[in-house]
């Protein structure tokens, strides 16, 4: 397996550049996800690693060797999609050897791989069935398998959970994270699924309007996100944001939003513009009967063991996450406060986040 790089990698399509200067390392045996809207440029990236698109510039890096520039066949990697691309002619067991076949494999060999990936995809027992009488779940996993039998240094997955319903998408992921563990293998994985990359990827690239907005770990990017984008598309629902119609200064550590006091964590940054954002996570928000922003009760959407209360304020709409067991009611008036620091200020001009204490030590 091997470390995959990125490095300046643009691609344009005429007047349109799906694919913006973007660098990344992808580290071996990682299992990574590219994470973002419709047309951000994910699969693009994607499909150029590949060799599936060429780049307009930059370079693309499979270990040592530069790739860029190379055939998809030149490169050692499998490619899962969406759809599955199987051969509906074919039963399992030839749908699996076919790439063996097409590398010039000996018949042992190729029995030798399509077994070994059957039995750890759970799927030799169907090796001799249709793929036109198998289920959603059972044909991703002759997919995968058809990918797993050649050993790549490296599998590539366009969405390919897309397709299936909500129960096995849910089975799924947890047989790709298990997979990933036992073969080691680096992975890059493309979704627009939040909670399918968070349950996932050992690290995640946020991308929005073909650019590589955050690369890190699923918790840093939930819980100190570095754009007002990133902090508004993971989470469900999103980070809560609050105009402020004044400049932040360096060392500040309160501030007013409609005449109540808010602690912040001090600010090692200073924005100037007159325009930012106060963002604050609605699971670390509380209703109270004091001493916070003013509202009433605007909506209770229930989640299980949590619900999400809306409360309509003089600043716009808050959400605040509680336990299922608070009580209430629609109109209801109530006071919103943070229940801890994790308090972040967005510059209004940049949208990224200023630096703070909670920044850099929460």
């Amino acid at each position: 397996m091997s470390q995959i790089k990125i490095a300046n990698l643009q691609k344009s399509f005429g007047d349109f550049t799906a694919v913006k200067n973007s660098n990344l390392t992808i580290k071996d045996k990682e299992f990574f996800v590219l994470l973002g809207p419709s047309g951000c440029g994910k699969t693009t990236t994607l499909r150029m690693i590949a060799g599936l698109e060429l780049p307009t510039s930059g370079e693309i890096y499979l270990g040592e060797e530069e790739v860029g520039m190379l055939r998809a066949s030149e490169r050692d990697i499998a490619f899962v999609f969406q759809l599955f691309a199987l051969y509906p002619h074919m039963n399992v067991r030839n749908n699996l050897s076919f790439p063996l076949k097409m590398q010039g494999y000996s018949k042992q060999d190729i029995k030798n791989r399509v077994e070994e990936a059957a039995k750890l995809l759970r799927i030799d027992h169907i090796l001799n069935s249709n793929i036109s009488s198998l289920s959603g779940g059972d044909r991703q996993r002759v997919a995968l398998g058809r990918a797993l039998v050649r050993r790549p240094k490296a599998f590539l997955m366009d969405e390919p959970l897309g397709t299936l319903d909500a129960e096995f998408r849910e089975l799924m992921c947890l047989e790709l994270k298990k997979l990933h563990i036992e073969i080691g293998a680096t992975t890059v994985y493309v979704t627009h699924d939040q909670l399918e990359a968070m349950s996932l990827a050992d690290r995640i690239a946020v991308m929005d309007g073909g650019e590589i907005l955050q690369a890190d770990e699923p918790s840093i990017i939930y819980n100190k996100p570095k754009t007002k984008f990133v902090a508004s598309f993971i989470g469900s629902p999103g980070m809560n944001f609050i105009s402020l119609e004044h400049g932040i200064s360096k060392d500040q550590s309160s501030i007013e939003i409609d005449e109540t006091k808010f602690e912040i964590p001090k600010q090692f940054e200073e924005s100037k513009e007159n325009k930012n954002y106060f963002g604050i996570r609605p699971e670390n928000l509380t209703l109270t009967d004091e001493d916070g922003l003013k509202g009433f009760i605007y909506g209770v959407e229930y989640l299980g063991s949590r619900k999400i209360i809306t409360v309509k304020t003089k600043v716009g709409e808050i959400k605040v996450r509680t336990d299922v067991s608070k009580k209430v009611k629609i109109n209801e008036n109530v006071q919103v406060k943070p229940s801890n620091n994790n308090i972040i200020i967005f510059d209004g001009s940049t949208d990224k986040s200023l630096k703070s204490e909670f920044m850099n030590n929460g």
